[in-house]
């Protein structure tokens, strides 16, 4: 990917987040997710309705590259059933971790392909994905 592209696509989903602000409504699943070496902490909240992920919202403290994460993720998974986020997921996992992918199934999530350069950083990548594996199960 062109790095002035991705600069500007990772500043933008940190700058103006997909889906920040937590929504008082039962209808959602909330999961705390964070890591312990570095500022991160999200609550990360899922509205699924007949087994689709109808919404994603989230809050709280994190680095750029955690919030663009997210911000990305959201737009990734709005509108997928269980089967269609597990392969985003499981694709998104094996690009971070330089195994093979389906890098049109990943869409902006490919931003994050050179992330194992700076292995430090996959954790903060990886964060919201956590929360979605907890998810996933219940779709």
């Amino acid at each position: 990917m062109d790095p002035n592209l991705r600069r500007e696509i990772l500043l933008d989903n940190y700058q103006n987040p997909v889906g920040h602000g937590l929504k008082e409504n039962q209808g959602y699943i909330k999961i705390n997710t964070n890591n312990e070496s570095c500022i991160d902490n999200l609550d990360i909240m899922y509205k699924l309705e007949n087994g689709i992920i109808a919404d994603i919202c989230f809050d709280g403290e994190a680095c750029a590259i955690s919030t663009s994460a997210t911000s990305i993720m959201i737009k990734s998974l709005i509108g997928k059933n269980k089967e269609e986020a597990k392969k985003i997921l499981d694709n998104y996992e094996a690009m971070l971790n330089e195994r093979p992918y389906n890098q049109e199934l990943l869409g902006e999530l490919n931003v994050y392909d050179e992330i194992y350069k700076q292995p430090n950083r996959k954790k903060c990548a990886l964060l919201p994905f956590e929360s979605l594996r907890k998810v996933i199960d219940q779709l």
